[in-house]
């Protein structure tokens, strides 16, 4: 029993740290829906996924086999050659999606000519804003329940796991929001971190189809390099901010000299 409690606690840690990513994406996502709704909007999405992500664990832990059969290959040799399955297909649609829709909102920021803090969303945008959350949640879902898997294959362990990372998303999908709401500079910071997530799929997606473009297979990228970019990212951000201030405060020093 203890090293079944040891077992749980080690992969409710394990989907908080591969969690970020996602939590991120619904905060961002959530955005799209009427101000009012949003927090409806992120716990009914987490709470749906939760559901998904229970009977995708049983789909997987029982039907494995058939997620990683080839069923499809590109023979075009030295130049673009897979063999994909319906796992690496998953994870590949999932990351060109990402990418799309962190670029999308990144050249909305750069393009808009009238600027405005509340962007309203239309009522419609709900129940599409929750079917997208659950979706991604779902693809990002995939990494968290195979590492489940290697870890134990007691199936009340993981679905116990599942369900309290659930609650843990559901807490926070609020306050990582009203943080980004206060601090609406670290908004393009988590689109460019997003894209970042967007990349690591299509790289994972590329190895599980044991993809090859002239030659060169694809490897994946590892969580400790996506960290660190983040990392990396998040000091820019901060340097940046600071050095801005610094730069205002000194205009505003010689503007009040003259």
């Amino acid at each position: 029993m203890f090293d079944h409690i040891i077992t749980l606690l080690m992969l409710v840690m394990l989907q908080a740290v591969l969690g970020f990513d996602n939590l991120l994406y619904i905060s961002l996502e959530s955005k799209k829906a009427p101000l009012e709704r949003q927090s409806y909007v992120r716990k009914m999405g987490i709470g749906l996924a939760v559901v998904f992500r229970i009977i995708l664990l049983f789909v997987l832990f029982n039907l494995i086999s058939y997620f990683q059969n080839p069923i499809l290959h590109i023979p075009f040799s030295d130049v673009v050659e897979g063999h994909f399955n319906l796992h690496s297909i998953i994870v590949l649609i999932g990351g060109v999606f990402i990418i799309f829709t962190a670029m999308k909102e990144i050249w909305h920021m750069v393009s808009f000519k009238n600027f405005s803090i509340n962007t309203a969303a239309s009522k419609s945008s709900v129940s599409k804003t929750i079917s997208m959350i659950v979706v991604m949640n779902v693809v990002f879902s995939f990494d968290s329940i195979l590492s489940a898997m290697a870890l134990t294959d007691v199936l009340w362990i993981m679905t116990t796991a599942i369900i309290i990372g659930g609650v843990l998303m559901i807490w926070l999908s609020d306050k990582v929001t009203d943080f980004l709401t206060k601090n609406r500079m670290y908004e393009v910071l988590g689109l460019f971190i997003l894209f970042i997530v967007g990349i690591m799929l299509l790289t994972e997606g590329g190895h599980l189809a044991h993809l090859k473009l002239f030659g060169e297979e694809i490897t994946p990228m590892s969580k400790t390099t996506f960290y660190f970019v983040i990392v990396i990212l998040v000091m820019i951000d901060i340097v940046q901010g600071r050095y801005q201030k610094k730069i205002i405060k000194a205009q505003d020093l010689e503007n009040s000299k003259d």
